[in-house]
């Protein structure tokens, strides 16, 4: 059936060529008779109504429907699959799609809006493997943002899909701090690490006795700076003589071992009262609490 058609194309631009070449020379024999006048032809051969019958007629034929073209080109999917950057021209025409469609829905302030950790630029660059403009990524980014402040009550499932590549696997934000407990004789733990030395240390209520590694504080570090770098947290909060330490310390130096106790004191010390929390961790002596 495909030859077939084939044949009758060929045969239909004959016919047209035919044409154009008897109205071609009648125009040159005019011209030689009448130099003054050149006719121009500014129509183009008109189709029979046979041809066109019968092309409607194998196009209507059953036979059409079930043929099976041996050689097609086949089309892509995305619009973009020539670009540089399939998947993010993909995300980023989807997102200003969704911003037109749902951009005046209701939405709730940013402190509202759950917390989530947005993939940076060398994040998703890594994840799609495709390496996308930094402006064209905030810009899209911004978009996403914007959808995401849209009402909970009101998000669309079609807006969670479009903006879910652009959101880190694991939301950092959901994840909560191992809660550490006070053993049943009063003391906290805490541990501390600067360079190579560890520090662990205990604390409980008693009278401001310290032991390191089963020697005094004066017997454990010889300087004074390192004295005072071990209870800087207890000594800036006041509470010297109100708690017991006993700690074991092990590598490096001996600045080193103080600074890594002087950080696990303050980790302690915020197990024995959590309103201390703030105050140590700007005073740098807590960061990972």
């Amino acid at each position: 059936m495909s030859t077939l058609r084939y044949g009758f194309r060929c045969l239909r631009d004959l016919r047209a060529t035919i044409t154009r070449q008897s109205s071609s020379s009648t125009l040159a024999k005019t011209s030689t008779s009448s130099k003054t006048c050149r006719p121009f032809a500014t129509t183009t051969a008109r189709r029979s109504e046979g041809w066109n019958q019968l092309e409607k007629a194998i196009d209507a034929s059953p036979e059409t429907a079930s043929l099976q073209v041996a050689h097609v080109r086949p089309m892509p999917v995305s619009p973009s699959y020539f670009s540089r950057h399939t998947q993010f021209n993909d995300s980023f025409v989807l997102v200003q799609e969704l911003a037109r469609k749902y951009g005046r829905l209701p939405t709730v302030a940013p402190g509202q809006a759950e917390r989530v950790a947005w993939k940076t630029k060398e994040q998703y660059r890594l994840a799609v493997g495709e390496r996308a403009k930094g402006r064209d990524y905030a810009t899209c980014l911004g978009l996403a943002k914007r959808l995401h402040q849209i009402h909970p009550g009101l998000m669309p499932e079609e807006v969670l899909e479009g903006i879910r590549p652009f959101k880190r696997d694991i939301n950092i934000y959901l994840n909560k701090p191992k809660p550490i407990p006070i053993d049943k004789f009063g003391r906290s733990h805490g541990v501390g690490r600067r360079k190579s030395s560890m520090a662990r240390a205990w604390l409980v209520e008693g009278t401001g006795e310290v032991l390191i590694n089963g020697k005094t504080l004066n017997d454990a570090f010889g300087r004074v700076h390192d004295r005072e770098s071990a209870l800087w947290g207890l000594k800036t909060m006041e509470r010297m003589d109100k708690y017991n330490v006993w700690a074991l310390v092990e590598g490096g130096g001996t600045t080193g071992q103080a600074e890594a106790l002087a950080m696990a004191i303050a980790k302690a010390l915020a197990v024995q009262e959590p309103a201390l929390k703030t105050p140590l961790r700007k005073g740098e002596l807590a960061k990972p609490l």
